[in-house]
């Protein structure tokens, strides 16, 4: 930054290097420009660290692009009112650009699987708040839909993390039709959204991104900093509580009015033209 001396630093979301990048900008007096601010679960440790760093670099930011007017008036309450611009999320722009019906996954495992024989469930869950006993609930819900329905395949990128793979392995290593596959690539990622049934997830972007595809989500958390998707109905806060998961899952393969409400449900997040609109307002607010 130094070295550069940029009239404006953008930052994106909420991870911690979105929070030293804003912070490092504030040090050198450099302008901050936060790219999907104004996203709050009201819990500063769920999830966490997200929470505090989304808060901190709002408090930073000169600039807001919030995804919905939802995370405006979020960050209004908060007495942050200056140069806040209305979007959209920049992960729809990039879904038109990254799903293609004729796509070749770079993942081995993916590129054998016919996505036409059975139903597919892509399942991630990787949450910090979700170690331990809400993660054995997880895996535990997905081993009763399986042994229940024989036309059900879960595929599951699971998390570097040792804690994660550890239950996971434990759980659903020897389990018929659970793929354990390694992280994916965005590319590969968004493909694989498209072609399963439906999603479920402890992941903010899948949230965003799914409903874009007509894929239903139940999202296995106890809050969410999303809760437009929720309204809209693209989405379902479905907890960590196995009963529940494991019902919650069943009601969407088994009735198809509710499975169908929701993959036609409008997505809230935008029009897959929020890139065009930041480039506009930081072109507005540089003269």
């Amino acid at each position: 930054m130094e070295e550069l001396n940029p009239d404006l630093v953008l930052v994106h979301g909420d991870i911690s290097t979105t929070f030293a990048g804003a912070l490092a900008a504030f040090y050198n007096k450099i302008p901050v420009g936060h790219v999907e601010a104004g996203l709050r679960s009201y819990d500063k440790y769920s999830p966490y660290p997200e929470e505090m760093n989304r808060i901190l670099t709002g408090h930073i930011a000169e600039i807001q692009f919030v995804p919905t007017e939802n995370n405006k008036s979020n960050l209004i309450k908060e007495g942050i009112s200056n140069n806040i611009y209305i979007t959209g999320n920049t992960v729809i722009d990039a879904i038109k650009h990254t799903v293609n019906s004729s796509y070749i996954f770079k993942d081995e495992i993916l590129r054998d699987i016919d996505f036409s024989n059975g139903r597919y469930i892509l399942l991630t869950a990787h949450r910090g708040e979700n170690l331990g006993k809400p993660l054995e609930n997880i895996c535990n819900a997905v081993k009763r839909i399986v042994e229940e329905f024989n036309d059900i395949y879960f595929i599951y990128p699971v998390h570097l993390n040792p804690a994660v793979r550890d239950t996971v392995s434990l759980i659903l290593g020897d389990t018929g039709r659970v793929k354990l596959i390694n992280p994916l690539d965005v590319q590969d990622m968004h493909n694989l959204m498209d072609r399963c049934f439906m999603i479920m997830t402890d992941s903010g972007g899948l949230q965003e991104e799914a409903p874009s595809l007509g894929k239903p989500v139940l999202v296995l958390r106890k809050e969410t900093e999303r809760p437009e998707a929720i309204k809209a109905g693209t989405v379902k806060l479905v907890g960590v509580d196995e009963e529940k998961i494991y019902s919650s899952a069943k009601e969407l393969l088994t009735n198809k009015a509710e499975y169908d409400k929701m993959a036609k449900a409008v997505n809230p997040y935008g029009d897959g033209f929020a890139s065009r609109r930041i480039v506009k307002a930081i072109l507005h607010h540089l003269d």
